[in-house]
């Protein structure tokens, strides 16, 4: 326990000394350079900077934001609004970027927060590594070190000390054994505290949750509508080139029958044959279209059991694990089959792999796939692929879906969906 104590006290220190490094160099140097950027814009100049200057302090706030979660197991979340890809470059490119920048409410949160942390955040972190200095230095002091210091000078202070010989100096040793039992008590709240004031500042405010919240849904709104409308379309076009033919050509054929039943019965017979081939190819055309909507397997038996019967289906070797201690509701369970089949379905086609692997489970509320194969990798989600399609349907409920896929593989794409089980 001590000695766990001691180390998170002294990893605790040498995190706050890289904390306050940071602040009073790099906080203070990026702050002067966005603001010198700034005024230059009215002169033309800083149109052309501001741009790399801002991408720079956001690039150095998501970086403190990693940290946040690393050292202190803390959330800070990025309220950047998505910068649109300037029409055109130079500097009217370059002006166009600058504005969306300066029109961004999160800009000016990393702005004011780089001179809270070069400020409250710096001296906050400072005090870990230095209480930690001042009570190896004042047990210096009591060890012998306070006789050179004497020697030079006989109006010398430890804190409220005046060292002159053995008594003070061993006072002084005794305060730094306070100096470290606090650093002991209080060092890793005083990183927790500095990532505090950085998450008040870096952190989007209610509104700009509430307004990003908004956005959002009218986006996913969007794309369900599109989405819903691009299914009518299919199931259409479906039922028009496929069924719909069948079941007219079927009717033609028994039309002709009549005609033929009298005159050339054996001819008859064989219309009747094929009538008959086509009433079954109609049917079976017409539980796959169904089975498209809504799998039945997936209605009756769940997300895990139709995903195995996907994987039955895959001319590779698949393996399945499911660990769901219930079911989630229709329209989730709905869009987590058809993003695995989609999943799988560019595994298939597109990787070569040889082998894919579905891992199903449930966690912190969140209905969790994950989707591996061994293939060549450079899967990526673009416009118009497949998996941007997946990336839409997920957003719907609030899902998100990442993609890991090196060149050479392997691939590993996990999506989650927020949902309970029942």
């Amino acid at each position: 326990m001590t000695r766990t104590r001691v180390r998170n006290a002294l990893v605790a220190g040498a995190r706050g000394a890289a904390l306050s490094t940071m602040g009073w160099t790099a906080s203070i140097g990026l702050s002067v350079l966005a603001l010198l950027s700034l005024s230059f814009i009215p002169l033309g100049l800083g149109t052309l900077t501001t741009p790399s200057v801002l991408r720079m302090v956001r690039g150095y706030a998501q970086r403190r934001r990693e940290l946040a979660a690393r050292w202190a197991g803390m959330d800070i979340p990025a309220p950047y609004r998505p910068l649109p890809a300037p029409p055109r470059g130079g500097f009217l490119g370059r002006a166009e970027l600058t504005r969306a920048l300066l029109r961004d409410p999160a800009t000016w949160q990393d702005l004011r927060w780089l001179s809270v942390d070069a400020l409250a955040g710096a001296a906050v972190a400072s005090l870990a590594p230095a209480m930690i200095a001042e009570g190896v230095f004042g047990i210096l002091i009591g060890a012998g070190l306070w006789k050179p210091i004497v020697a030079v000078s006989d109006d010398w202070w430890y804190a409220f000390i005046p060292v002159t010989g053995p008594r003070t100096a061993f006072a002084a040793a005794l305060l730094g054994c306070v100096w470290l039992a606090l650093a002991l008590r209080c060092n890793t709240a005083l990183i927790r505290a500095h990532f505090r004031i950085g998450r008040a500042h870096l952190a989007p405010s209610a509104e700009a949750r509430l307004a990003r919240r908004v956005e959002k849904l009218t986006e996913t709104r969007r794309d369900a509508v599109d989405t819903s409308a691009a299914e009518l379309r299919r199931i259409e076009r479906d039922l028009h080139d496929g069924a719909q033919a069948r079941l007219v050509a079927m009717g033609m054929d028994l039309g002709t029958v009549e005609l033929l039943l009298d005159k050339d019965p054996e001819q008859a017979r064989q219309l009747l044959a094929q009538a008959r081939h086509n009433s079954l190819a109609a049917l079976g055309e017409l539980r796959d279209l169904v089975r498209g909507i809504h799998p039945p397997v997936l209605a009756e038996r769940g997300l895990g059991d139709a995903v195995r019967a996907l994987a039955l289906r895959l001319p590779v070797g698949t393996e399945v694990s499911v660990d769901l201690p219930g079911r989630a509701q229709a329209p989730v369970e709905s869009a987590a089959y058809f993003a695995v089949s989609e999943l799988l379905t560019n595994a298939v086609k597109h990787s070569g792999a040889d082998r894919v692997w579905v891992d199903l489970h449930h966690a912190d509320g969140r209905l969790r796939v994950t989707v591996t194969d061994d293939g060549k990798g450079g899967a990526v989600i673009g416009a118009g692929s497949g998996l941007a399609g997946v990336e839409r349907r997920l957003g719907t409920f609030d899902g998100v879906l990442a993609v890991s896929s090196p060149v050479g593989g392997p691939t590993l794409v996990t999506l989650e969906i927020p949902c309970v089980l029942s």
